[in-house]
């Protein structure tokens, strides 16, 4: 494919799931960024696991196809895109760096600067791909909350960052699959960071909220605290694990278990399903002569312990963050296996904790098809671009690190637009 912009208002997002790759092409209006999806593609994914490219050849396919799609609704080529970063190799943390100050004179742009060259400075001291790079609260004298320091008079000044990190090399096969397509990464995300960025309201970002995007081969987790992401972690389980847990139980193959998990599944067992039968066809055969029929209850049965365990790997997550006993924050659930019945309520019991259903919200009057879980890390993603506020790294003479997710192309098409 040989791709160019077709203008400069356009942006391309690029989900790479274990289960589905997901293109979408938008417009982006330059005085409000009022967002328009014009393009859309959608293809099951090969030679990915668990968030890992495991065949390259196999990878590229379902990319291509995928983008080739959306180019076509779209009418337009593209050449680079906004791409998700997932697998349980994700990590996070937060620095905190302090500079002193004039106090006889006002803080200037001079001083931020300082202070954030400085703090993001400290990501050389972290192995990984550097995926986010998020300046938090600046923080007075006596660690005091400081949305704008500019203008105020300091004794010092303080800034924690948030860096969220992923193997090298495992992000090298990545943006390796990408150029096989003749594409290009523009931008890089968390999924579960985007996923709460087109999930999320304002409120839960500032009272603290987690979401949990459950995907197919992995579960993402991102906390929000004060407005700020405050954490990423991603687990190595997710619906696929269900999917298949099914297919060994009920002895089908695994199309027919995915099948059989959303047309009958259900998250908790109730006494009707104990009265009820499902037909399953046994592995390697299809014709109607070779159905089963096995009580409903066996495939719940199979469902329930395996959605238990994810939330109980989720709970230690919120332990770690000091999270499992505060009541009053609650969790998002989204992802496509988000979709499976009753799988809020078990949510809601193994992590007591308010647990709603999170759908892509904020961005208006899109397709009605794109109300979905299982789209919100591609929809996020074009959130994630237009309110973009990370960092470049630091660099030296000696070393030089890959811009903060393409920050340098991002700035460049918001120069041209804004």
């Amino acid at each position: 494919m040989n791709h160019s912009f077709a203008r400069a208002s356009t942006l391309a997002t690029l989900d790479i799931g274990s289960s589905k790759v997901c293109c979408l092409i938008a417009h982006i209006t330059p005085r409000d960024k009022k967002i328009e999806i014009v393009g859309y593609g959608y293809n099951a994914s090969k030679g990915i696991k668990n968030g890992v490219i495991t065949d390259i050849n196999q990878a590229t396919l379902s990319i291509c196809n995928a983008v080739e799609d959306a180019e076509q609704q779209a009418k337009e080529r593209i050449n680079s895109l906004i791409v998700n970063v997932s697998g349980d190799k994700t990590q996070s943390f937060i620095t905190h760096n302090r500079i002193q100050l004039h106090k006889n004179r006002p803080i200037s742009e001079i001083d931020v600067e300082k202070l954030m060259s400085q703090s993001v400075a400290k990501i050389k001291n972290f192995e990984g791909e550097a995926i986010h790079c998020i300046p938090l609260d600046f923080l007075g004298d006596k660690n005091e909350p400081i949305k704008d320091p500019k203008g105020l008079y300091a004794e010092s000044l303080g800034l924690d960052m948030l860096f969220g990190t992923y193997p090298e090399l495992l992000y090298k096969n990545l943006e390796n699959v990408i150029e096989s397509a003749h594409l290009e990464v523009a931008s890089k995300a968390f999924s579960g960071y985007a996923s709460a960025l087109s999930c999320l309201v304002d409120d839960e970002k500032e009272l603290g909220a987690t979401v949990v995007d459950i995907g197919g081969g992995t579960t993402s987790i991102t906390t929000f605290k004060n407005g700020y992401p405050a954490y990423f972690s991603t687990l190595p389980v997710g619906g696929n694990n269900i999917t298949n847990d099914i297919a060994w139980g009920l002895t089908t193959s695994f199309a027919y278990a995915e099948d059989l998990k959303i047309r009958h599944g259900c998250a908790f067992l109730i006494s009707q399903d104990e009265r009820e039968t499902i037909d399953v066809y046994p592995v390697g055969e299809e014709d109607d002569n070779s159905i089963r029929q096995v009580p409903k209850s066996d495939l719940i049965n199979i469902i329930t312990p395996r959605v238990e365990e994810i939330f109980e790997m989720v709970g230690k997550k919120l332990a770690e963050q000091g999270l499992k006993d505060v009541s009053n924050h609650r969790v998002v659930l989204t992802g496509g296996c988000s979709s499976l019945n009753g799988i809020r309520e078990v949510a809601n019991l193994v992590l007591n904790k308010q647990v709603r259903l999170g759908i892509p919200r904020n961005i208006p009057n899109i397709p009605t098809y794109l109300y979905d879980p299982k789209y919100s890390t591609a929809l996020g993603m074009l959130l994630f671009a237009i309110n973009f506020r990370e960092r470049r790294p630091y660099t030296n003479n000696t070393t030089t690190l890959t811009d903060i997710g393409g920050v340098k192309k991002i700035l460049a098409w918001f120069k041209q637009n804004f």
